[in-house]
């Protein structure tokens, strides 16, 4: 490993939710996926807290619906939810449906309802059905993870079609309000709304340039919003990972070229693990989260926000 590299560093998980969990280092593949990716493909494939997550009954007669929620983040946070006692909807791309069983088959081992949603969220029609749906499926919502994404890396802003610009604002911007505008009649005192942001909101990488600017819109909904809803007792709060290992890296998100190194920067000379980030949504979902709203909570391995 070079000088200006930290020795890779995976903390021990004495007790807690996370148990043994399975932390590959790098070198990663540098296989890349087409769009939208699947988890299942991946090489090495990341946790996600298929086993290494144990619940303790948190999320008890929750009902959350989470977007994006067949892979990557969105993944671990369904199977946490489940683990801690919540019904799970998930929303993913109809290309995902392989993965996105897997999922479902994980929340009904846990004698937990499972919803399977399938739309493509950058069509507003599509968008807001799927909450009416998971509201009826569930007989009620009290938890809205806003967490699908799309991210394609491109080093010029010459290469970046309006097509693909218009993508990627749909997906990260305008599906979170069309579903959160949706659901806010279903929500009562009590509920929690979460929008996955990024640590680009606070720096930006260059490749990255459209995804940036919609993550810091991210960031600007959950403390814009959270000021709205506080007198109905609604909280939202935003999550801004760093480098996770997740199927949206290898489906255009990163350069080629970058994916073997991938999170190997950072101060703890890995990438994270979506099990490890999932904690912070089971307790920004929770009744002990009471008393937080409007911030922007960040798992960045040491690198930090800068803001």
């Amino acid at each position: 490993m070079s000088e200006d590299k930290t020795d890779p560093v995976a903390m021990p998980h004495r007790a807690g939710a996370i148990d043994g969990p399975h932390i590959p280092l790098n070198p990663y593949s540098d296989d890349q996926q087409p769009w939208p990716g699947l988890c299942e493909r991946m090489d090495p494939q990341p946790d996600h807290g298929e086993t290494s997550y144990k619940g303790t009954g948190r999320l008890a007669g929750k009902r959350a619906l989470i977007t994006g929620g067949d892979s990557g983040i969105g993944r671990a946070a369904a199977i946490a939810f489940a683990r801690e006692g919540a019904d799970v909807a998930i929303c993913y791309h109809p290309d995902e449906q392989s993965d996105a069983q897997s999922v479902i088959k994980l929340i009904e081992a846990e004698g937990r309802k499972a919803l399977a949603l399938p739309a493509d969220l950058r069509e507003e029609a599509a968008a807001r059905k799927v909450v009416d749906d998971a509201v009826k499926g569930l007989g009620g919502l009290e938890v809205l993870v806003l967490n699908a994404g799309r991210q394609q890396s491109q080093e010029s802003i010459a290469d970046i079609t309006s097509d693909a610009f218009d993508a990627t604002i749909k997906t990260n911007i305008y599906a979170p309000f069309w579903m959160a505008q949706q659901a806010l009649p279903s929500l009562k005192k009590g509920a929690s709304i979460i929008i996955t942001s990024s640590v680009q909101a606070f720096s930006p990488s260059a490749h990255l340039f459209d995804y940036a600017q919609t993550k810091a819109a991210n960031r600007a909904f959950a403390q814009a919003l959270a000021k709205q809803l506080a007198p109905k007792g609604i909280r939202v709060n935003a999550v801004a990972p760093g480098p996770f290992w997740t199927a949206l890296q290898v489906s255009g998100g990163q350069p080629k070229d970058k994916l073997p190194e991938f999170g190997s920067d950072s101060p703890m000379g890995r990438a994270g693990q979506p099990v490890e980030i999932a904690p912070i949504y089971v307790l920004l979902a929770s009744d002990e989260a009471s008393y937080i709203t409007g911030e922007v909570y960040a798992a960045t391995g040491g690198s930090g926000t800068g803001g």
